[in-house]
């Protein structure tokens, strides 16, 4: 038999319950939240399965603390790597 090749942007089937997407939905449509992916890996049939969750989206001053503290993480390896 020569199978088929599965089309790569097929629609594909969620393993959630209706309920569930519906609540995720609505989350999604609030403002401020997003699905992001929290983790991946394949079983043991090589399946892709993908662990979701819903969070905030940080705010403008959450982002200048989280881009300062980046900056200051890297001097600090630039001081370290010169030693």
């Amino acid at each position: 038999h020569a199978r088929e090749v599965p089309a790569p942007k097929r629609r594909r089937k969620l393993l959630l319950k209706k309920r569930e997407i519906k609540r995720l939905i609505g989350k999604v449509q609030e403002k401020g939240l997003t699905l992001i992916p929290v983790s991946i890996y394949f079983n043991e049939r090589g399946w892709a399965k993908l662990k979701i969750g819903v969070a905030r989206g940080r705010r403008k001053h959450e982002k200048k603390e989280v881009l300062k503290q980046r900056d200051i993480e890297r001097e600090v390896e630039r001081e370290l790597k010169r030693w």
